[in-house]
């Protein structure tokens, strides 16, 4: 599959590569970003691995998936954006996770905001959601700066979800 590489304000969004592991496996062995995301625990570097591997799976499945989200100058890996849809999940899903050094400084809605055009406006996509753990203030704070609204609630992994949701616009 081709190398894809998106730019934001502030961000490179591409592909993952081999070279973005350890700084994957910190941010999935982080156990503040990890709580609440499915599994709600941190990760092990094997587990860290498998789930990378399914990230990039999910790009040769589907053609599309997570984006390594990088600061622009830097290089510095700020976390990944991008977008899921796996056999049993909710929907076609924005989402991100981001490092907490980087966390409260807008990658997340930039990041965001910007894939949600690229949904709609490339990819033909008439709605997107996002699934977020109920206690999860600073993602539901994102989702609605987006335009999001509440739409539902649900499980997911065995944790609770709450699903918001965007139309076209």
């Amino acid at each position: 599959m081709k190398e894809l590489s998106l730019e934001t304000e502030r961000l490179i969004l591409r592909r993952y590569r081999l070279s973005d592991f350890e700084d994957h496996y910190k941010l999935c062995a982080d156990p503040d970003v990890m709580r609440y995301v499915i599994g709600g625990k941190p990760m092990s570097r094997f587990e860290a691995w498998r789930h990378m591997a399914f990230l990039v799976g999910h790009w040769e499945l589907l053609g599309y998936g997570y984006f390594v989200a990088e600061e622009k100058g830097s290089g510095q890996f700020v976390g990944r954006i991008g977008f899921t849809n796996p056999e049993g999940w909710p929907g076609f899903e924005v989402g991100w996770t981001i490092a907490p050094q980087f966390q409260g400084k807008g990658f997340a809605t930039e990041g965001g905001r910007f894939l949600l055009q690229y949904a709609f406006n490339e990819m033909g996509r008439d709605h997107v959601i996002s699934v977020i753990h109920p206690e999860n203030k600073p993602s539901i704070r994102v989702a609605e700066r987006l335009g999001e609204k509440l739409e539902g609630r649900t499980e997911v992994g065995g944790m609770p979800a709450l699903i918001y949701g965007i139309g076209r616009p």
